[in-house]
């Protein structure tokens, strides 16, 4: 396993980014068997037992029977129930909805969270290379350095002879003293980097490590900006994340329009009870229920307006997503192209 590899793997599993995305992602999925629960059997059971004794008095019932004596307070007696109960929705366009739409959400997360770890791979590999031709040129600014200093110390014996003036001594030592300055400026700038690596990869940022690999050259791959742009629009993980917000956003503006149809239920119970567990009886319940709204004070149209406008505005983000994923490949061939040129222009230096 090279370097590389070790501090990709490091950073997909402790940047905070792609942590926070994958547990994004968790919650959606809750979210969405929050919905599939409407559609599904909801069971429940329970014991109760009660012991009760009445005031019939303070209940305002008052019963006088010439010649009986009839007591106010009635009690204590027992009750206890054992039961079981379920209800299921047999008919709810707008549950079902609601639940497709969940379903899209927990699509368009997982989308996000692909597109977090895309993004941490490529801010990492960046930052990677980035510390490696920084340090490339500390190497090279040393070189300069020692070649400034030879330059001075020679100038430095010519002038002890008198075959230079003093100006060439001040200028041989201004350089030498330029090149020092910029190999520490070059050296603190390493040292920014490495620590920004360290916290893209969940290290403490004073954690002192260094980079073992050479990342060698590798010329790009001979693709056109028509085709790099055509794989972007149908591979990029956040248009498929918007898209999905999309199909969501539909999905609920559907289940709004359906909260003015009927939905129907059916629901039941099965026991026993009794005034103790020796003496119960089988009792039992069966239900279905026909739910016609009617007027709802507004809300069904307070959802339609609100899911429209959320519909709206994922539309509007998609296509700002398209106009950024185009400016994102058009930078990056500006600055390929850019790239290219300055490797060559470093293959004449280096055989010159």
């Amino acid at each position: 396993v090279t370097g590389v590899q070790r501090v990709l793997f490091r950073s997909l599993n402790y940047n905070l980014g792609a942590v926070g995305q994958s547990n994004a992602v968790r919650q959606t999925q809750g979210q969405s068997q929050v919905a599939r629960s409407a559609l599904l059997p909801n069971a429940s059971g329970y014991l109760a037992e009660t012991l009760q004794q009445i005031d019939l008095g303070a209940e305002g019932v008052h019963i006088n029977v010439p010649g009986l004596a009839i007591p106010t307070v009635v009690g204590p007696f027992n009750n206890i129930d054992l039961r079981g109960s379920l209800s299921q929705s047999i008919f709810n366009l707008s549950a079902w909805n609601n639940y497709r739409s969940s379903r899209e959400v927990v699509r368009a997360s997982q989308f996000a969270a692909q597109d977090a770890r895309e993004m941490v791979v490529l801010a990492v590999c960046g930052t990677y290379l980035q510390v490696i031709a920084t340090k490339e040129r500390v190497k090279s600014a040393h070189a300069q350095l020692d070649t400034a200093t030879a330059l001075f110390q020679q100038t430095q014996q010519k002038r002890s002879v008198g075959l230079v003036p003093q100006i060439d001594v001040d200028r041989s030592e201004v350089e030498k003293l330029t090149q020092q300055q910029r190999v520490i400026s070059l050296e603190n700038e390493v040292a920014k980097e490495k620590i920004i690596l360290a916290r893209m990869t969940g290290l403490p940022p004073s954690d002192e490590y260094d980079l073992t690999d050479d990342v060698p050259f590798l010329a790009a791959p001979d693709l056109s900006f028509e085709d790099a742009l055509k794989q972007a629009f149908e591979h990029r993980t956040d248009i498929k994340a918007a898209e999905a917000q999309i199909h969501a956003a539909d999905r609920t503006l559907a289940a709004a329009h359906d909260e003015r149809l009927p939905s129907i239920t059916v629901s039941g119970n099965y026991g026993r009870i009794g005034t103790n567990p020796a003496q119960t009886q089988t009792t039992y319940e069966g239900a279905a229920t026909l739910n016609i709204p009617i007027w709802q004070g507004g809300r069904t149209e307070g959802d339609i307006t609100q899911a429209k406008a959320t519909l709206a505005q994922r539309r509007a983000e998609l296509e700002d997503t398209r106009n950024q994923v185009e400016a994102d490949v058009r930078n990056a061939y500006l600055d390929l192209q850019a790239a290219t040129s300055q490797v060559e222009v470093a293959k004449r230096n280096l055989h010159v």
